[in-house]
């Protein structure tokens, strides 16, 4: 246990809170007693009842840093790294965790321990959810991110929204300079650091609900807005695309048809081929820089997009003719569901094998 309790006293514990009560102040206690010397509380303008629970906490050894105002929970947390960062430049990590009684101390121990074993990886204390008695407010918005970041982002987490994580020190500035903040950081912290390659570590812990979470202010639509920006982007992209090509083939069209070169309704064609090849170019560009910000070799990642582009477009020529037989000879149906099922299958290839980071 000496060993143990050595390596805990590197581990700093951070809890960002907004009012509260007498369970904050049992955490510090069990915290101290299972070795863990620092403890930062952010308290995130809190109502003056509650002032009287940071005194205490003050009083129990916690160092109390404080908002005016409320900020928001990713405020809190970049507060309370920022200030860590300063103070405890020789500690191994930071171990966030909620103060009011939802993340019991064998688990917090167990993330310090994770994190002590991988230094460089983002540590997450996952909760199971397919367990009874889970609040269905919870259920769905843990589902929900759950399987939206899996489609859309290739990424699988058990738990999105848990608060119990592990955060090395070697990415500190990273974590100061994430975008959000409320509960949007949480999201974006996930998104970003999948982005960039760092590993994550799943730790089982206990499923534990105060009040059936009532008091949770984590609103699943709104906050969950980090997962469909990429979606939304690579939406936006292809849309643009869409819009240039029109422009460009109306002004090649122009252009051609006042060229002898070009014979009967051969500019036409001429300009179909030019305004696509051009759009293409921009579609690849938005998709590599804005939509993946992809670090992958420009070359390959050109080959892979054109030979992707190519079988899409050969496979949508092949889908429309099958399935407009099926749909009583509708070609126009037919082509949009084919297309929109495609668009939703280009994303992904492209995703996880176009636009792939080098990490």
């Amino acid at each position: 246990m000496a060993a143990q309790a050595v390596n805990l006293e590197k581990i700093i514990i951070l809890i960002p809170s907004l009012d509260p009560d007498e369970k904050l102040l049992e955490l510090l206690k069990s915290l101290r007693e299972r070795g863990f010397s620092h403890i930062v509380c952010v308290d995130d303008g809190s109502s003056g009842p509650h002032g009287g629970i940071f005194r205490k906490a003050e009083e129990a050894g916690a160092i109390v840093l404080t908002h005016c105002i409320n900020l928001g929970k990713g405020r809190a947390l970049k507060t309370g790294i920022n200030y860590i960062g300063k103070a405890f430049p020789e500690a191994l990590g930071i171990v966030t965790a909620d103060g009011d009684g939802q993340h019991g101390i064998d688990d917090i121990v167990s993330c310090a321990e994770a994190l002590i074993a991988n230094p460089d990886s983002l540590i997450f204390g996952c909760r199971d959810f397919d367990k009874e008695g889970i609040p269905a407010k919870s259920r769905f918005g843990n589902v929900l991110t759950r399987r939206l970041m899996a489609f859309l982002c290739g990424i699988k987490l058990s738990d999105t929204q848990t608060g119990l994580r592990g955060l090395p020190m070697s990415r500190l500035e990273f974590f100061l300079r994430l975008p959000g903040e409320r509960y949007e950081y949480e999201m974006s912290m996930i998104i970003e650091a999948h982005v960039r390659g760092i590993a994550f570590v799943e730790v089982p812990i206990a499923v534990i609900y105060i009040d059936g979470n009532e008091g949770s202010h984590f609103h699943p639509i709104r906050d969950s807005f980090q997962i469909y920006k990429k979606f939304l982007k690579f939406l936006f992209s292809s849309l643009s695309s869409f819009v240039v090509d029109i422009i460009l083939f109306s002004l090649f069209l122009w252009i051609f048809s006042h060229t002898p070169l070009t014979q009967g309704d051969m500019h036409i064609m001429v300009a179909t081929i030019s305004a696509r090849v051009l759009s293409a170019m921009y579609n690849f560009f938005m998709n590599k820089s804005a939509v993946f910000r992809s670090d992958a070799s420009l070359p390959v990642a050109a080959a892979k997009y054109a030979t992707l582009a190519v079988l899409q477009m050969l496979l949508s020529g092949y889908l429309v003719i099958l399935l407009h037989h099926i749909l009583w000879g509708n070609a126009t149906l037919s082509k949009l569901i084919v297309d929109t099922c495609l668009f939703v299958i280009s994303y992904q290839i492209q995703q996880r094998w176009v636009f792939v980071r080098k990490a």
